[in-house]
């Protein structure tokens, strides 16, 4: 449901608050393409702001990343769980597989209040990392019963540390269904700290095998 069967990109805008006042945002081009061989996605994330930024990029396939820096002309790997922006890490803004990465189990039904305050009636599912290589380790998961649309995220260190909650909200028709187009990121420890992930214009295109790799990274200019 989060995530297109076509290749797409869309937009994504990260905005940072602190304690209800913005602090930085950044705006990210994402390019994704569910590979038919196994089913992961390849992911491949440009910066179009702020201007200091412009034309970074970060290349996700398999469970590996990398980032290009134009300025430095240099390529290297990425943890998933580095932050990117304020909550948001790097794993939480390209397309991930939850069903290959993580091994879920049922647990029953609970009602929980949803971003808007309204109780929804859900499924919750824990999920295991079946790979020490993603971004998570633990992850509490709540599904509308009657529609499985996501609702609510709690996700955990392999320590067992909370480190954020997500509430998924904003339902919009995207590629022929219904998406949340808005994620709200609660910092763990700090509920003060609050990162929102927008999702806008969504498009299915064709995208390069090149466009995948590491070495085309300092020659990658997008759209």
């Amino acid at each position: 449901m989060r995530n297109p069967e076509v290749p797409f990109r869309l937009i994504n805008v990260l905005t940072e608050y602190h304690s209800g006042r913005p602090k930085d945002a950044v705006t990210l081009l994402v390019y994704s393409r569910k590979e038919k061989a196994g089913g992961q996605y390849r992911t491949l994330v440009r910066w179009m702001a702020p201007p200091r930024d412009q034309d970074k990029v970060m290349l996700k396939t398999g469970n590996l990343m990398w980032f290009h820096d134009p300025a430095s002309k240099a390529s290297v790997r990425l943890s998933p769980q580095q932050r990117l922006l304020g909550q948001a890490s790097n794993g939480d803004v390209v397309t991930v597989n939850l069903a290959l990465d993580y091994r879920a189990t049922l647990e029953g039904e609970e009602t929980i209040t949803d971003a808007d305050r309204e109780s929804r009636p859900c499924w919750r599912l824990s999920l295991n990392a079946t790979d020490d290589s993603v971004t998570y380790f633990k992850i509490e998961y709540w599904v509308d019963r009657e529609t499985d649309f996501p609702v609510k995220g709690k996700f955990y260190s392999d320590s067992g540390r909370l480190l954020k909650t997500a509430y998924y909200r904003r339902p919009d028709l995207q590629l022929g269904r219904l998406r949340p187009t808005e994620t709200i990121i609660i910092d763990g420890i700090d509920p003060s700290l609050v990162t929102k992930m927008s999702f806008s214009d969504y498009q299915s295109r064709e995208i390069p095998d090149a466009w995948f790799s590491r070495d085309y990274l300092p020659r990658f200019r997008g759209e």
